[in-house]
């Protein structure tokens, strides 16, 4: 006979019970039909489990060592059970699959579904590019795309993706504490003509954007260096460039983000998914939460906070799916 976690649950009701009376009782079954079926756990387990008299059942060491075992697998088995029965039919579990491009609400969007759905299964992929994160919705990898596309632009319509704005920000410029324009309260795109820049790779507005702003400021942007974001702030702090950032970026010490003066750089937070995807049913729900992470993104930024108050036009956009 094979051990069976039937059997296991036997073992512990006779110890439970403290005799193999009761224990039939509680398990609904006729105390002869209990008898044989200990014994035959007993046959295969090498030895008697209980020794049995007028006061009862009492483990032997061969039982406490079976006891020990059956209290840990009977709990972790209904655990699975469980955990099994939520993945599989019941609802309360889902599963969230994000790819981010240079996000600024990924992490903030993630807790907030940690907090309001605590078994859902959550994963982030990151990439520079929209498009090979539309790419891995389309191909089924991933369900949910948070991504930024600069101006009026859309991302690539190959894809077949909807997208929904989250908010429309300004660039702002990241400078050097010292820097003569640390302190100004915005900064004109012409007075950073003679400055270096420095960008991270991939989607961004270090493209045409930018160099159709700064030719209507009058210049062609100097140097640009490409590099990882962290390496990005390096060359910020040392004084060898300046660059470009998100307004609800929060300035590390020694450095400050300053507004360019009339919002010269657009960028356009946008949440993707594919409409025939089951992802495409919750979608509404998962963009509520996006919007909430945008905020929490707001409170956490005085400054971009008293500049939306004078440019309500830019911020939380309640606008359609595109």
């Amino acid at each position: 006979m094979n051990l069976e976690l039937r059997h296991l649950k036997v073992v512990c009701a006779i110890a439970e019970t403290g005799s193999v009376t009761k224990a039939a009782s509680m398990l609904g079954l006729a105390q002869p039909a209990l008898t044989a079926q200990l014994q035959r756990i007993e046959r295969t387990l090498g030895g008697p489990l209980f020794e049995r008299d007028r006061r009862g059942a009492r483990p032997t060491a061969l039982g406490e060592l079976v006891l020990a075992r059956a209290r840990v697998l009977l709990p972790a088995m209904k655990g699975l059970q469980d955990e099994a029965a939520r993945l599989a039919g019941t609802g309360t579990a889902m599963s969230y699959r994000f790819g981010g491009a240079n996000s600024p609400i990924l992490g903030g969007l993630v807790h907030r579904l940690a907090a309001d759905q605590p078994h859902a299964q959550l994963s982030t992929y990151a990439s520079w590019y929209v498009d090979e994160l539309a790419q891995m919705v389309l191909g089924g990898r991933l369900d949910y795309v948070l991504a930024g596309v600069c101006g009026d632009a859309t991302p690539s319509a190959e894809y077949a993706l909807t997208w929904r704005a989250v908010a429309i920000d300004p660039i702002f410029v990241m400078l050097p504490e010292a820097h003569p324009l640390a302190t100004a309260a915005e900064v004109p795109l012409d007075a950073l003509a003679d400055e270096q820049w420095v960008a991270a790779p991939g989607d961004g507005c270090f493209g045409e954007c930018f160099a159709t702003a700064c030719a209507r400021a009058g210049f062609t942007p100097r140097k640009i260096y490409e590099t990882d974001i962290r390496a990005c702030i390096d060359l910020v702090d040392a004084g060898e460039a300046v660059a470009l950032c998100q307004a609800t970026y929060r300035a590390v010490s020694g450095l400050v983000v300053r507004p360019l003066a009339g919002a010269p750089l657009r960028w356009r937070l946008l949440l993707g998914w594919h409409p025939d995807a089951p992802a495409a049913r919750i979608a509404d729900q998962v963009f509520g939460h996006a919007m909430n992470a945008y905020s929490d993104s707001l409170d956490r930024n005085t400054l971009y906070r008293t500049w939306l108050r004078q440019n309500p036009t830019f911020g939380v956009q309640q606008m359609a799916a595109a």
